[in-house]
């Protein structure tokens, strides 16, 4: 009998992390997931998306926490082992994150270090962390921006870090490549989430002017991008590795 998949994401109580558990879940991937500061939320995601044989487990983390990994990852084993019974995970995906909107000019030194740590060191030196518990074949995503492309207003700071974190997934494609691991970054566009205090979702005009440099005429949902990342996941797409692939309804074309 094969041995049910389990997926490894951040930040999966909310917004695009929720999507892509959910998206997990439906196939059949149970999934690990992390929560920052909303043991309620994660706790109501639990119970919503577990459904038969793939549930979901939330563990609290911090990715600006570094010094903290070591620890989470012994606790990722011991769930591994106690609710799965197993030692390894097929699917890593680096999701969590947030955003101070500044020009490059206006940001402080505290702000930089704040995008730096959540958005590049967190996830570089977690996956370096978690590396052990990765099945040889696995999978690791990293979710970065389509603001690497093209200028937004004040995603200065924010893109310059997911732009590190996908010249950084080139090179983790090419290290991990003789364990059979592919490395890919997924970016997405404009989405109408929470993420960024809501402002794509919950401010009109905003929304608008996005939607019209999209092409598809509307701005993405988690939904676009949590089921994108599942089939980016599943066995069809194997040889992809080292890629950066938007996921923007052509946003900015």
């Amino acid at each position: 009998m094969n041995k049910q998949k389990i997926a490894f994401v951040t930040g999966a109580n909310r917004g695009i992390g929720y999507s892509i558990a959910k998206h997990l879940i439906a196939s059949g991937i149970s999934v690990i997931g992390t929560w920052h500061a909303n043991e309620d939320e994660a706790k109501a995601a639990e119970t919503a998306l577990s459904q038969g044989d793939a549930k979901l487990h939330m563990l609290q983390l911090d990715i600006a926490n570094h010094a903290s990994f070591t620890d989470f990852a012994e606790r990722v084993r011991a769930l591994l082992a106690n609710a799965f019974g197993q030692q390894a995970l097929n699917y890593v995906v680096q999701n969590a994150g947030n955003i101070i909107h500044t020009r490059f000019d206006a940001a402080t030194s505290e702000q930089l270090d704040n995008q730096y740590n959540i958005h590049f060191k967190g996830p570089y030196l977690l996956t370096v962390a978690l590396l052990p518990l990765i099945r040889d074949g696995g999978r690791i995503l990293n979710i970065t921006s389509a603001a690497t492309r093209f200028y937004l207003t004040d995603h200065g700071p924010y893109s310059a870090m997911k732009a590190a974190t996908e010249v950084i997934s080139l090179y983790i494609a090419k290290e991990l490549g003789e364990r059979g691991i592919t490395v890919n970054a997924v970016a997405p566009g404009a989405v109408a989430s929470d993420f960024g205090d809501g402002l794509v979702r919950d401010d009109a005009m905003i929304n608008k002017s996005l939607a019209e440099i999209t092409p598809l005429g509307r701005v993405g949902q988690p939904d676009d991008i949590g089921a994108a990342v599942r089939a980016l996941l599943s066995d069809d797409m194997r040889w992809v590795n080292g890629q950066r692939i938007e996921v923007t309804g052509g946003q900015s074309l």
